[in-house]
């Protein structure tokens, strides 16, 4: 039977559990324990995907095409686990699958449906899917903050699930804040008090309680805290704002005991823990030999999380360097207003990202075409590609009015527009081409070289394409299209060919990138930074 560890956060958002699942999915591994990872979120849309980034961050793309919420970002990034669309759930979701049920009429056999058993029923079986015989730990993380109403009934439904299978097969895990108090110079514990003093009201008595602080927790504390919240002490384990990166946080959960508890707990037989790949990892970001300075240039920069697998990829790519990877954000419609020289002055490189919409699109393209005829270094991904092909055909083609059908619908030339199969698509939500698809790469070109292999596999998030009416002519001006999809028809990838480094594609490769295994192409693109750095200073 398969081992069920459930992770809750109280006092405030954004404490990190995604982060802290993931760095528990890591340590079980290195302990040769199989893993798998979901989250479970209160919100009523069916999934993020029609949600804008400012509401929610990164839509993140499984391979199966689910548009999942951003922490199974972090579940890829720190463990080998197979993320699915069973991996993230939603109220909507949940609610929709009962709803469907019910419409059928032998489901419920003529009872009224309500949230407890129904919803909670359909919640513990989404928990019951991913605990198949080849998984030795199932890790679920509730979304939201607990006291929030729209998380009660998964409360309530991890609250049953223990009973169903046996309290020993399970563990509860609170992840809460302890704040530092300037004024009185001192860490509060009653916050933590409360929040567990409310799961408790729910019926769920935490084992371990992982607590957030930018200050170490003094043993006094602890103690307080252990006494208070009903846990053994040595199960009050400090997670402390880390100096350098992210990735240094399963280490900080290992030097508290963490994994001996969670082995000991759940009766776990586990191998010695061999953390020597991550250790050397994070030596490479705390002491980089270069820095590079990197631009990006997109729509949403005012949400940190709109673009967090695009910067989790550039600082990938820094540490295969051995290089710090400074991100200059730039918002899109900042360089219409002041100019690219103002801005992408002194970057090594430009990279410009996804979107959706008009706004932005004039300043993206206008930094695309500082990069490419100055020689700097660029990357462009899906709307960055389709910018950079609007770009080279108005500059260098003399096609004046080129633009995508989604920005202007009967333009003269519409060297990006929508893909047939979308012409007859009325919904939004979950039918763009989406998840992975093959791709084909062309010999003796920068992503063939990077890639080292013929064919690729990447995932997508996109209705528009590159147009192959303008395809022959673009090619014979120097843009030429390096990576395509089997049957030739979609151009995948496009680079130049009189550029020291220009890259653009369709796909999303950030959803491929991991620390310990960045993506071919970030690398490649920051050792190009590295040299265009490299031959402006000497």
């Amino acid at each position: 039977m398969a081992k069920h560890i459930f992770v809750t956060g109280g006092v405030v958002s954004s404490l990190g559990k995604g982060l802290t699942c993931a760095s528990i999915g890591m340590i079980l591994e290195q302990r040769g324990l199989r893993v798998r990872l979901q989250k479970f979120d209160p919100y009523i849309n069916v999934d993020p995907g029609t949600m804008s980034p400012y509401q929610h961050g990164e839509v993140y793309v499984l391979d199966d095409g689910s548009e999942t919420d951003l922490d199974l970002g972090h579940y890829e990034r720190f463990t080998h686990a197979t993320l699915t669309k069973d991996c993230n759930y939603t109220t909507g979701k949940i609610y929709l699958s009962v709803i469907q049920k019910e419409r059928e009429g032998r489901y419920y056999e003529g009872k009224t449906v309500q949230v407890i058993p129904h919803v909670t029923d359909e919640i513990k079986a989404a928990v019951h899917q991913l605990a198949t015989d080849d998984v030795d730990v199932v890790i679920t993380e509730i979304g939201g903050t607990v006291g929030d109403i729209e998380s009660l009934p998964f409360l309530e439904a991890i609250r049953q699930f223990a009973i169903d299978v046996g309290r020993e097969n399970c563990v509860y895990i609170h992840l809460t804040l302890v704040p530092y108090l300037k004024a009185a110079a001192e860490l509060k514990t009653k916050p933590t008090q409360h929040s567990v003093g409310a799961l408790r009201q729910i019926g769920i008595q935490p084992d371990i309680l992982i607590c957030r602080s930018e200050q170490p927790i003094p043993t006094d504390d602890k103690d307080k805290i252990a006494l208070f919240c009903n846990v053994d002490k040595k199960a009050v384990i400090e997670e402390r704002d880390r100096q350098y990166s992210i990735y240094e946080v399963p280490l900080s959960l290992v030097q508290n005991g963490l994994d001996n508890l969670l082995v000991k707990r759940l009766g776990l037989k586990a191998s010695p823990l061999d953390l020597t790949e991550w250790t050397e990892m994070v030596e490479r970001i705390v002491h980089p030999k270069h820095e590079v300075r990197i631009a990006v240039v997109g729509k949403y920069m005012k949400h940190r999380d709109a673009y967090k697998s695009v910067y989790e990829s550039l600082d990938h790519a820094g540490i295969a360097n051995r290089a710090r990877v400074s991100v200059v954000r730039i918002e899109a419609e900042e360089v219409s207003a002041r100019g690219a020289d103002a801005l992408l002055g002194g970057v090594d490189g430009v990279l410009v990202p996804g979107g959706f919409g008009m706004r932005g699109i004039e300043g993206k393209i206008e930094a695309i075409r500082y990069a490419r005829t100055r020689g700097l270094p660029f990357f462009g991904i899906c709307l960055g590609m389709q910018c950079a092909v609007i770009e080279f055909a108005r500059t260098v083609l003399g096609l004046e009015d080129a633009n995508s059908t989604e920005f202007e619908k009967d333009c003269d030339h519409p060297v990006i527009a929508l893909m047939e199969e979308q012409m007859a698509v009325t919904h939004r939500g979950g039918t763009m081409r989406l998840g992975a698809w093959p791709c084909e790469l062309t010999p003796d070109r920068l992503a063939r070289k990077a890639y080292g292999v013929e064919r690729i596999s990447e995932r997508h998030r996109h209705r528009y394409e590159f147009n192959n009416t303008y395809r022959e002519s673009l090619e014979k001006a120097g843009l030429v299209a390096s990576g395509k999809s089997p049957d030739g028809q979609i151009v995948e990838i496009v680079e130049l060919s009189d550029h020291p480094w220009f890259v653009a594609v369709q796909f999303h490769p950030e959803f491929q990138s991991k620390p310990t295994h960045p993506h071919p192409l970030f690398r490649e693109f920051i050792t190009a930074a590295l040299q265009r750095r490299k031959a402006t200073t000497s």
